[in-house]
């Protein structure tokens, strides 16, 4: 059997959330009439302490859905260069919004204050207006860092005081909050708007959930409506993310754990490094130290002794744990991850 390390969003449904899916009560959905939407959104909301929720069909949706609301063409959202945004949203911000996006650089997959200050543009009719900005918890391409809340909250606070929109791409907030022992509502008190994926470490097979005030929510939905997002009957979706926020948070621990166990046990390699790179949480990046393979080919390599791996550049790769995949497992890729490097 395959140990799909690719991505959290490999994960399947497992046979008690299919009965919560099997057992949701539903309606429609497009006219508020879904009653396990509806309890997904206000628990959501209440846990976050947000105004309003609004579920969706992806967390890239959540994000374009949101530069529309926020954003005028010709507007600039500033970001940090290795953002989920700029890498693997296929330039849906500047394809539907009109909006550019500045990127900077910073450790850990994040920004200070000082280096936002800067980015942000004085009024000027020759240049682009600074609107929004947006914090990725946790940094995916930096190795599922964790923004600290304290410097969250002051990044933050210079936005709000240069009259700036601060926006969280939450994708794994709930990893963030598990890992660091914050509860999720103090992340997100900072940001105007944000959202959380359930298709990741929650374990669920579709959605995710975008959050701010009933303003921003009411007119997320007019932009729900033109993108085609009507979901009908998706109390069968919903289901699956009750039952994660009841059975799925706090064991996002255990992914973490096996994370750590990952980089530890292929760390020792003399053609791999791990060491320049952070696994705050389930995401493990690791580096070929030769070319006589590229990352493609050695996760084509792993893939035929039963490993999925996701090559991140020329040499580097990157595997992710989830509830899919056990301590075993852990082990099992790791031994094939080091038989492909010895080849090297």
């Amino acid at each position: 059997m395959e140990i799909n390390l690719y991505s959290d969003t490999q994960t399947v449904p497992s046979a008690s959330m299919y009965n919560a899916m099997v057992n949701a009560p539903v309606g429609d959905e497009q006219h508020g009439r879904d009653p396990s939407v509806n309890l997904l959104c206000e628990r959501l909301a209440d846990m976050l302490n947000a105004e309003e929720a609004l579920f969706l069909p992806s967390g890239t949706m959540c994000n374009v859905i949101s530069f529309l609301v926020h954003c005028d063409k010709g507007d600039e959202v500033i970001a940090h260069e290795t953002s989920h945004i700029i890498t693997s949203e296929g330039g849906g911000m500047a394809a539907f919004s009109g909006a550019m996006v500045r990127p900077l650089k910073g450790n850990r997959g994040h920004f200070t204050e000082t280096t936002l200050k800067d980015a942000i543009r004085s009024p000027s009719r020759y240049k682009p207006r600074s609107k929004l900005v947006v914090l990725e918890q946790t940094t995916n391409y930096a190795g599922g860092t964790i923004w600290p809340l304290e410097q969250m909250q002051q990044v933050s606070k210079c936005a709000h005081e240069a009259g700036l929109i601060v926006h969280m791409d939450g994708a794994r907030l709930f990893n963030a909050s598990v890992q660091s022992g914050i509860n999720a509502n103090l992340f997100t008190a900072n940001c105007d708007t944000f959202w959380i994926d359930l298709t990741k470490g929650l374990g669920c097979p579709v959605g995710a959930v975008l959050l701010g005030s009933n303003e921003f929510i009411e007119e997320a939905r007019i932009w729900k409506q033109r993108l085609g997002g009507a979901m009908r009957q998706a109390g069968v979706l919903a289901g699956a993310g009750l039952f994660a926020l009841d059975n799925n948070i706090d064991r996002l621990i255990e992914d973490h754990k096996n994370a750590q166990q990952l980089r530890k046990l292929i760390g020792s390699h003399p053609n791999l490094d791990t060491k320049n790179y952070f696994c705050d949480t389930n995401i493990v990046f690791f580096k070929l130290l030769t070319k006589v393979m590229t990352a493609t080919e050695f996760c084509e390599r792993a893939k035929v002794l039963g490993l999925r791996l996701q090559a991140s550049s020329d040499s580097e790769i990157r595997a992710v744990t989830h509830l899919n995949v056990t301590s075993k497992e852990i082990k099992k890729a790791a031994e094939i991850i080091i038989r492909v490097a010895e080849n090297l």
